[in-house]
């Protein structure tokens, strides 16, 4: 098994490197495919003399294991992404996964707020409280320029460009884009900055826009945490996230009429570099869309 175990590792730079993922990520890759490598000891073959057929097997052996149809969806996309790998560095000249099915998945969507649910949630609030206009500020950003939650922590001062209407935005993979800030989002982050200034500011934090009240960044869970703390206030009986802000953001834009490849631009589909602010969207038409479109920026 020590030439797989190379070829494994080899595998591991290549999602680190070629694929530029998490830690994280990286590690559920390799989880998975150890239960392939497992099961390809247990045959006795080497993962060039593994076959359809015996990929078949392997699905069937998941389902007798009881593991959720969408973990075995998962664990198939993983071994997909393996045999890809040793596809194109020459280990194997056909693909077994080539044919291979994932089982069927029952569509589970993610929780929407309407524009009121968010306007309760935002109107909820103790703007008195030392902390209550950050965290309108910050559920603002959220809702208007649909990020992630790791965006929204790691939002710098600097890459808010007031004037321009543009926030620049580093998302998976380190990947940077620009997305349109609504009005009302710019107005609220302003009004953040006089408590901001406040603020004893760690060391290496000082770019860093919402901050804690120790100076420095937010941390995911108390993101988690203080929007379920207000959705509870605002009385809405959901299971609410920085996600559902991400997903409300581009449902009410896709309602609104807005062009769908806009969207995917915005939600961080696209790279951007630069000299160049996105590849195959024009700047004004980016604007024009979460302008005309999202329902903070309607009058």
């Amino acid at each position: 098994m020590r030439k797989e175990e190379n070829i494994v590792n080899k595998y591991k730079a290549h999602l680190r490197l070629e694929k530029s993922l998490s830690p994280h990520s990286i590690d559920a890759y390799l989880t998975d495919l150890d239960k392939l490598l497992r099961f390809m000891e247990d045959e006795g073959r080497t993962y060039a003399e593994i076959t359809y057929m015996d990929l078949q097997q392997f699905v069937a052996r998941l389902h007798d294991m009881s593991i959720h149809p969408s973990s075995q969806a998962r664990i198939i996309s993983g071994v997909r992404s393996f045999y890809r790998f040793l596809m194109l560095d020459g280990y194997i000249t056909v693909d077994p996964t080539e044919l291979l099915e994932s089982p069927k998945i029952g569509l589970k969507l993610p929780e929407v707020l309407s524009v009121n649910e968010i306007n309760s949630i935002l109107d909820s609030i103790d703007l008195s409280h030392p902390e209550g206009q950050r965290n309108r500020a910050m559920l603002e950003v959220l809702y208007s320029c649909g990020l992630r939650v790791s965006e929204l922590t790691a939002l710098r001062y600097s890459d808010v460009y007031f004037e321009e209407g543009f926030i620049k935005v580093e998302g998976k993979g380190s990947k940077q884009r620009l997305v349109p800030i609504s009005d009302v989002a710019i107005r609220e982050i302003k009004n953040y900055l006089f408590d901001r200034n406040l603020i004893p500011v760690k060391k290496g934090y000082e770019d860093i826009l919402f901050l804690n009240r120790r100076g420095t960044a937010l941390s995911r869970v108390m993101v988690f945490y203080i929007i379920k703390q207000q959705t509870e206030k605002a009385g809405i009986h959901k299971n609410v996230s920085p996600h559902t802000f991400r997903h409300s953001f581009a449902t009410h834009l896709l309602e609104g009429g807005a062009n769908l490849r806009a969207i995917q631009e915005m939600l961080g589909h696209e790279k951007i570099t630069t000299t160049e602010i996105y590849t195959h969207i024009d700047r004004e038409f980016l604007r024009k869309e979460i302008l005309e479109h999202h329902p903070r920026n309607r009058r």
